[in-house]
């Protein structure tokens, strides 16, 4: 698949360059500037409800610890798994905290601790953009990622199959409907191609080994015969930027890898993640420069930013 027009515009995770991560504010604010997809990670709560949140745990992005400090699991992480929706939606929301839980991992972005958000469920966040797209006369799709599926089931919960209800209950069925799937489990990705019979877009994410996101090895994912097994069973692949491009010895400048080459091969979408204004992809001195490069030169089909203005901003300039 080969890029005839302007790349995607993916909120990821909204506009979480501005507020934070998966609140309805940040979507909404994503919706305003223009992303063409906004981004639901998606995990299971103890009452098998649908909550939008990145991780499976609560404490760098909720005040839970305050509120129930005796409800930790050994390793002193709290999960949303072992809360119910109710539980989790009369927590505060806030900016990611490091692994220190008291600064932000991003310092200049909204005040840490700070601000009167919550945690949506998916059926709320789904309904905001069916009504946002209704009052606008706008066609915002959606970008739901299945989180940690094999662990979820290990508990007890098909994730898969329930977010498949819930965009069935929301319209989203067809491969023309608005709305891609991703997950890093490429077992996973098969199953809902395969048993599943998912008939919407799906996404392959492709991350590092080191992150035990699930147990596919996302390096032998990256080979030819890798990418050609992906091809089988999903639309496209969501790289990371290092994964894209290496930096030449001689000068330093960027050089493509040749992945996006190859995906494009085998007729695979590529939407990498993550351009951050505030965090530079090595090898670029802006975030223009780095949006126009990835644009230009690889084509890429579609980029998750946390600052969809300034990348809509950015293809402007140069398109």
């Amino acid at each position: 698949m080969s890029q005839a027009t302007q790349p995607l515009i993916i909120a990821h995770r909204g506009a979480s360059g501005y507020l934070p991560e998966h609140t309805l504010e940040a979507k909404a604010m994503a919706f305003a500037m223009g992303a063409d997809y906004l981004e639901q990670d998606v995990v299971a709560t103890r009452d098998d409800q649908l909550i939008v949140m990145h991780d499976i745990h609560l404490d760098r992005v909720t005040d839970v610890a305050e509120r129930f400090p005796d409800r930790h699991r050994p390793d002193g992480r709290f999960y949303a798994r072992d809360f119910d929706l109710g539980e989790i939606q009369s927590l505060r929301a806030w900016e990611r905290l490091g692994d220190d839980g008291d600064n932000a991992v991003f310092p200049h972005r909204y005040p840490a601790k700070s601000g009167a958000f919550r945690v949506p469920s998916l059926n709320e966040e789904l309904g905001l953009i069916s009504g946002l797209n209704r009052s606008t006369g706008r066609t915002v799709g959606i970008y739901p990622e299945i989180k940690r599926p094999a662990w979820h089931q290990s508990d007890g919960v098909d994730l898969s199959a329930k977010l498949l209800e819930s965009l069935d209950r929301f319209g989203y069925r067809k491969p023309g409907d608005p709305v891609f799937v991703q997950c890093f489990d490429a077992k996973e990705v098969e199953r809902l191609r395969h048993e599943l019979d998912c008939k919407l877009p799906l996404i392959q994410l492709i991350g590092r080994n080191a992150w035990q996101e699930s147990d596919t090895d996302y390096d032998q994912l990256r080979t030819e015969e890798g990418m050609a097994r992906v091809a089988k069973s999903a639309d496209g692949i969501g790289p990371g930027l290092w994964q894209l491009y290496t930096l030449a010895e001689i000068d330093g400048q960027p050089v493509s890898s040749g992945l996006v080459s190859l995906a494009h091969s085998l007729d695979l979408a590529v939407h990498p993640y993550t351009f951050r204004a505030d965090q530079l992809p090595p090898g670029f001195e802006s975030f223009e420069a780095a949006v126009q490069w990835f644009v230009e030169t690889l084509s890429i089909d579609g980029l998750f930013t946390d600052f969809p203005d300034q990348a809509i901003q950015a293809l402007a300039r140069f398109s």
